[in-house]
């Protein structure tokens, strides 16, 4: 995989409020963001696992099979309305350096509570203190997210636009998430990310991988989103276009895309893509699949899903459209 210094991509958290974001691949002068997840290999279960939690129950949509699926019946528009407007190939946004991708910290029960202080969406954010350490890895670049697993409570804290502060956490926004149950956003809601949605549980992880499997949907960005969305996600994109993917819309690879000319971690992401799918989460570059930063990855592998087309995909129905009314 080629790595430029600058601009790879944009993604943005549209909401009505906010303004574009910026470069996802602008260098962060933290040490921490530098940092990798330290984690036990996966071993071979039923669902995703973090820090000895289940990531939502088997029936949550994230984990739900949905290779047999119906097709939406707007399958075609939608594929045809994001190939017009950008990139119409997959991208990793993540990799073996740190700086590409979206790092995430493990932290016992026992990890001192901290104040967290919002300052653009406190309205839409669960209010603190949330057990985040000082020395938290944070998502290099500006949307700096910082995403924590609360071992024993199972629970998942995230923030957007993260801070340290003389008393704790400055954030944009901030969002809870109990992994035990698959706790949803209040309708209408965002989150850490544009369509209300947990970032943590959509990430590639390099030790899922390893272990021979995905079993779980990945997380995708589009540049051009409509202002509705599709449950499990809250929020809507960014426009009226009707033809625009919303937040929340399912794809899959489609059964009979030939697997055969890929191989290692690409070839398991794949098969992760035609079994679960992508959720359209944020808006941002097209078709690109966020992971987490991880010195295993093998970045020359994952350059071939470059070599996949979004033609190779189909919008599975899963639930009615919503919008604000």
């Amino acid at each position: 995989m080629v790595f430029l210094p600058l601009v790879l991509g944009l993604s943005c958290r549209c909401t009505p409020r906010s303004v574009a974001r910026q470069v996802r691949n602008a260098v962060s002068n933290d040490p921490i963001a530098a940092a990798s997840p330290v984690e036990p290999p996966a071993q071979h279960t039923d669902g995703p696992t973090v820090g000895g939690c289940t990531v939502f129950p088997p029936d949550s949509p994230w984990n739900r099979d949905v290779s047999r699926d119906p097709v939406d019946p707007h399958s075609a528009a939608y594929l045809a309305n994001i190939a017009a407007h950008g990139p119409n190939v997959l991208h990793a946004d993540f990799g073996s350096r740190a700086r590409y991708g979206l790092p995430y910290t493990i932290v016992p029960a026992s990890t001192p509570m901290t104040e967290v202080r919002f300052d653009e969406y406190g309205d839409e954010s669960d209010p603190g203190p949330y057990p985040i350490p000082m020395d938290a890895r944070i998502e290099a670049g500006r949307d700096r997210h910082v995403l924590v697993i609360q071992q024993e409570t199972c629970r998942l804290f995230e923030l957007y636009h993260a801070r340290r502060s003389r008393s704790g956490w400055l954030a944009g926004s901030g969002a809870v998430f109990d992994l035990r149950h698959g706790t949803t956003r209040p309708r209408g809601w965002t989150s850490c990310d544009q369509a209300g949605l947990p970032i943590f549980p959509g990430l590639a992880r390099h030790r899922e991988v390893a272990a021979g499997a995905i079993r779980h949907a990945l997380r995708v960005t589009f540049d051009h989103t409509q202002a509705a969305w599709i449950a499990p996600a809250n929020h809507p994109g960014g426009t009226d276009d009707r033809d625009a993917p919303p937040m929340g819309l399912r794809l899959r690879l489609k059964a009979s895309f030939d697997l055969a000319p890929y191989t290692g971690q690409t070839r398991v992401i794949l098969e992760a893509l035609q079994r679960y799918g992508l959720f359209v989460a944020d808006t941002g570059t097209n078709w690109y699949i966020t992971g987490a930063p991880d010195p295993a990855w093998d970045d020359d592998d994952l350059d071939q899903l470059s070599r996949v087309s979004g033609d190779a995909f189909e919008v599975v129905s899963t639930g009615e459209l919503q919008r604000h009314p």
